[in-house]
């Protein structure tokens, strides 16, 4: 698809495609008002202006949209609309030992009940090893401070897949 299909996108269409690249409803709605967006710099100006707008709730909801990074078979049956980008997003995972992938489930579960989202990392070229290290230093943050950390990397990730979907 490519900027100029987006821009003529029916709002509710387009408001589908935007939830695929992020799954916060009030992030999608404040960028329906963005469109027909300019160019390709000005919708993720827009997209990263909008997504700090939203509340730390609308980041939860966004971060609820994700697999767990190495869940498999999250990605296949409830994340069946971003299945293919979450998988190469991922893709360090794919060829990581049985340890390195059981030290991140358990990581996940720990940073799970401590904050109550799950780890959200823009995994895009990063080893297993890599994110199970960056869980393990995040892991001892103070709430706040991990909250805004995991929105960074929430917009990373969103900008990904804005950029897949517009050069698909």
């Amino acid at each position: 698809m490519t900027l100029h299909e987006l821009n003529h996108l029916p709002p509710e269409q387009l408001k589908q495609e935007l939830l695929r690249c992020c799954g916060s409803n009030a992030w999608a709605e404040k960028m329906l008002g963005v469109f027909p967006a300019e160019d390709y710099v000005d919708l993720m100006e827009d997209a990263e202006e909008k997504w700090y707008e939203c509340s730390e709730e609308d980041w939860k909801e966004a971060f609820s949209h994700h697999p767990k990074i190495g869940e498999v078979d999250a990605l296949r049956e409830k994340f069946a609309s971003t299945a293919q980008w979450a998988s190469s997003e991922q893709s360090g995972v794919n060829t990581a030992p049985e340890e390195a992938l059981n030290r991140l489930s358990e990581g996940n579960r720990r940073y799970e009940d401590k904050f109550g989202y799950i780890f959200i990392v823009c995994a895009t070229g990063k080893s297993a090893e890599e994110m199970l290290a960056l869980l393990e230093s995040r892991i001892n943050n103070e709430p706040g401070e991990e909250l805004e950390i995991a929105a960074d990397q929430q917009m990373q990730i969103t900008k990904l897949r804005l950029d897949k979907l517009i050069n698909s």
